[in-house]
C-alpha cells in the first residue's frame, strides 16, 4: 500500500473517529516518566497525530507537542479539538518527511499509526529529528476477541471489510523488532475498554478505514449483521470492547 493511499483512508471517517475511537491508558505516561525520564519540559513529535488522542495526554503532562498529521481532515479536527492548548503545534507532514528540524525532539511517538508507515524511511526520519538519547514510542490499542460478542465482531470484519486482513495493525506489532533493530526496546501492555449502545457501535465500526461505506454493496448487509450480533449479545443495551494497549519504547541508533 502506498503511503499516499494510507493518508487518505480516513478522510470520510473523521467524525466517527472523533466520537468513537478509544483513548489510551494513563499508565503510558507513568511508564515514560519512570523508564524514559519524561518530564514536562520534554518536546514531543506525535506522528500521525490524527484527532489528538495521544497528543492530548502529553499536552496535559505539560509538554510542547508537534502533531504531525498528513490527512487534512484529521489534522483540522486535531487543531479544533486541541485549540485550548497553546503548546500544541500542528504540522502538515508524514512519518517519512515530518518537516521538523534535526535533533529537535526528546520523544517521537506514534499511536495507532505506525502500521501505515514505510518503516525504513520512518525509522530514519525518527533518528534525524530525535535529540541524542531521545526515545521512540509506538502505541496500539489491540482489540481482543475474548468474548462471544467480540468473536462475532471479528467474523463480521473478516466477512465484510474491504482489506482488513492486509492492513490490521496486529501484523505490524509482530515486526517491532524490525523497526527498532539494531536498537533494543522494551514493551508493556495495559487493559483498556469501551462500552457502546447500538448507535455508538455502528459509529465505531464505520470509523475503521477497512469497512465499506454507504454506496458499497457490502455496506447494508454488514449493518444488518452488526444489528444481529448487537441484539444477540447486548446486556441492558450495551456491548463492550476490550483492548490490550501495547506500548513499545526504545532509543534508536
Amino acid at each position: 500500500m502506498s503511503v499516499l493511499n494510507a493518508t487518505q483512508r480516513f478522510s470520510s471517517r473523521v467524525d466517527n473517529y472523533i466520537r468513537y475511537r478509544p483513548g489510551y491508558p494513563s499508565e503510558i505516561i507513568e511508564v515514560l516518566r519512570s523508564e524514559c525520564a519524561l518530564k514536562p519540559e520534554c518536546v514531543i513529535a506525535d506522528i500521525g497525530s490524527g484527532t489528538g488522542l495521544l497528543t492530548r495526554m502529553f499536552l496535559e503532562n505539560g509538554n510542547i507537542v508537534y502533531g504531525v498529521e498528513p490527512n487534512p481532515g484529521m489534522r483540522q479536527a486535531g487543531e479544533r479539538l486541541l485549540s485550548s492548548y497553546p503548546q500544541f503545534h500542528s504540522v502538515a507532514g508524514t512519518a517519512e518527511d515530518t518537516t521538523l528540524p534535526d535533533s529537535s525532539m526528546d520523544f517521537v511517538t506514534a499511536a495507532q499509526a505506525a502500521h501505515w508507515f514505510d518503516r525504513e524511511k520512518a525509522r530514519g526520519e525518527f533518528i534525524r529529528v530525535l535529540k541524542p538519547g531521545g526515545w521512540a514510542v509506538l502505541v496500539w490499542n489491540e482489540r481482543c476477541t475474548d468474548t462471544a460478542f467480540l468473536r462475532d465482531y471479528e467474523q463480521l470484519l473478516l466477512a465484510y471489510a474491504t482489506d482488513y486482513e492486509q492492513v490490521r495493525h496486529e501484523h505490524t506489532t509482530a515486526s517491532i523488532d524490525y523497526f527498532f533493530a539494531p536498537s533494543s526496546f522494551a514493551s508493556r501492555a495495559f487493559d483498556n475498554c469501551q462500552e457502546f449502545n447500538y448507535t455508538a457501535l455502528e459509529g465505531r465500526l464505520l470509523s475503521s478505514s477497512y469497512t465499506p461505506q454507504s454506496g458499497d454493496a457490502r455496506h447494508a448487509p454488514m449493518l444488518v449483521e452488526l444489528r444481529r450480533i448487537f441484539d444477540l449479545h447486548n446486556k441492558h443495551g450495551l456491548v463492550f470492547f476490550s483492548y490490550k494497549t501495547r506500548l513499545y519504547y526504545g532509543q534508536l541508533s
